[in-house]
């Protein structure tokens, strides 16, 4: 297929006359937009739907040779899953929570509810169709609630803004990320239809290029006045931040940038911090990166275990490059089990066969430098103009809880390892103790475990899980996943202070609209298929598509676009057929 892409050129910054005619075009609709019919807003979802699946050859095309993916790589499935893959299944389900609001008062929970011995509720929210079953078979996601949800009042939960009789519109600014392209829209979807805000959102420089294409999939919106796009640097969001048309903000970036937007600059902006006296009082939510931690549960693994979950971990590691906020940088093992190194010694040998990335995100090359300052650090690769080399710091003691590997976000191609005594739950105990007290942020969480391990342990299991303070919790699966299936919210974990924000505050995704999510948890078969089906594991997925070893990626990611644009039975064997294949 031939497709014209843009040169990718730097965008003209917006100017202010521009952005103030945009803004009062938002608040002169923002009131419309609050009292919408939902038949109106599913309308204008299903027109996103189809305008994104139109646009999408052209996103991915541009998205690869921003990022350095030759042609014809399968490490292209990355940016048709995360891209427009991930906006348009979030965009319809989206549109079935609101079709169920205005058919029965309430988006329907499609799995159990649960209450735990401590009285905290979940509630299983993947799969929720056939196509689910099928096409992620084999996961499943749940969405744990806040103290004070009761399975009496859940319902009570869901769906708040369209229980208000009388509901005020307001004017949100959304700063977008620049790493994954789905991120700022799936953020202005939830501010849109969980809070009921119209939008304007300022692409980030880093990946502005796909603006154009986003602004064609949200033309409707666009037209109607209830979202507008902005283009430019740190001088344009400094403009919108203190725009009096903004009404509420939302980030996905650093600590750094909400605390100057929060606080401001200089020795006054930190006394302000210090105090906990924001200069700019708006309510702003975000999420703002972490330094993820993956848990190795020891257990009886053999070699094909050992080979395969080493992919999962380099790919957990490097998908994107490394530069994701749930990329894992912190290996927690267990000193005493005996296929530590050689699990080490795997995911080593694994990310020296896949080809090293384009650094594209602005600052890797002084981060990973300043990794290589660790004791025992090593590079993996040698100087590859453009790239920066990944690096091992694998023996990273426990104790040093200052460290920079526990405390400071790599965001690139660096993996650390610590190890910790112990097996079975003495070493898990002492993993989430360590995850929850010395480990910087509290985005997401993996946890590898072996299923005769997690039978061994019982209901102790979930009693670690439930100690974790994780906004996305990942069992043999990766916190990314809770990215990507929309139901599940994404956020940290609750709690941060304005003056101590970490990972942020407040939730996006999250298409079933729970008012008070504490944290997701998402399982994975341990076994990919059809090995799986030799030790009593039925799930039908195989090598994950976003796996960086996977063949068939970018075909795999393809299909699923045409798949979400329009769904139907006939489209599937072709899909399960290249999953195989990867």
């Amino acid at each position: 297929m031939n497709i014209a892409i843009p040169q990718l050129e730097a965008a003209r910054p917006t100017a202010h006359l521009e952005l103030d005619e945009a803004l009062t075009r938002l608040v002169e609709q923002k009131q419309a937009w609050a009292e919408l019919g939902l038949a109106d807003k599913i309308e204008l979802l299903d027109g996103l739907v189809e305008k994104t699946g139109a646009v999408a050859a052209r996103w991915v095309a541009a998205a690869c040779l921003a990022k350095g993916i030759p042609d014809g790589s399968p490490l292209a499935g990355e940016e048709w899953t995360s891209g427009p893959w991930a906006l348009m299944y979030g965009a319809r389900h989206y549109a079935m929570s609101l079709t169920e609001i205005l058919t029965s008062g309430a988006p329907k929970i499609p799995g159990a509810v649960r209450t735990r011995p401590d009285g905290q509720v979940i509630a299983e929210v993947f799969p929720q169709t056939i196509w689910d079953k099928l096409l992620l078979g084999g996961v499943q996601g749940e969405v744990w609630m806040e103290p004070g949800v009761t399975t009496a009042n859940l319902t009570e939960h869901m769906g708040a803004f369209y229980k208000e009789k009388a509901p005020h519109g307001r004017v949100a600014l959304v700063l977008g990320a620049g790493n994954i392209a789905s991120i700022g829209p799936m953020d202005v979807l939830y501010k849109l239809y969980v809070e009921g805000q119209v939008c304007i959102m300022k692409m980030n420089p880093v990946n502005e290029y796909v603006g154009p294409f986003l602004e064609e999939a949200f033309a409707d919106f666009i037209t109607a006045g209830y979202v507008a796009f902005a283009y430019g640097g740190v001088e344009v969001g400094a403009y919108l931040t203190e725009h009096p048309a903004i009404e509420e903000m939302h980030i996905t970036g650093s600590a750094a940038t909400h605390d100057a937007i929060v606080f401001g600059t200089g020795p006054d902006g930190q006394k302000r911090r210090a105090e906990g006296k924001p200069r700019n009082p708006r309510r702003f939510t975000s999420e703002l990166g972490n330094v993820s931690p993956v848990i190795v549960v020891p257990g009886p693994w053999d070699q094909a275990d050992l080979a395969f979950q080493a992919e999962h971990i380099a790919t957990i590691k490097m998908h994107n490059g490394g530069f994701n906020c749930v990329a894992g940088q912190v290996l927690v093992m267990s000193g005493d089990w005996s296929k530590t190194p050689t699990l080490l010694e795997e995911v080593e040998r694994i990310m020296r066969s896949v080809p090293n990335r384009k650094a594209y995100y602005p600052g890797a090359e002084a981060r990973q430098k300043a990794a290589l300052t660790q004791k025992g650090a090593r590079e993996l690769d040698g100087n590859v103009p453009g790239c920066t080399p990944r690096t091992l710091v694998l023996d990273v003691p426990a104790t040093e809880r200052d460290s920079a590997a526990f405390q400071t976000e790599a965001f690139g191609s660096v993996l650390s390892a610590t190890r910790l005594p112990g097996e079975g739950l003495a070493f898990l105990t002492a993993a989430v103790d360590f995850c929850n007290d010395t480990l910087w942020g509290t985005l997401g969480c993996t946890v590898l475990i072996h299923p005769e391990t997690e039978k061994a342990l019982g209901a102790a299991f979930e009693d670690q899980i439930a100690r974790l303070r994780y906004g996305c919790i990942a069992i043999n699966s990766w916190a990314g996943v809770g990215f990507l299936i929309a139901q599940t919210s994404w956020g940290a974990f609750p709690g941060h202070s304005i003056s101590d924000i970490r990972s942020g505050s407040g939730t996006v995704h999250n298409t079933l609209l729970f008012d008070r999510p504490q944290k997701s948890v998402i399982r994975q078969a341990f076994y990919p298929a059809p090995r799986g089906m030799l030790h009593g594991s039925f799930s039908i997925l195989p090598k994950p598509p976003w796996f960086i070893t996977n063949k068939m990626g970018a075909e795999v990611g393809r299909k699923l676009v045409e798949f979400e644009r329009e769904p139907s039975a006939a489209k599937l064997p072709s899909i399960f057929l290249s999953a195989l294949r990867g």
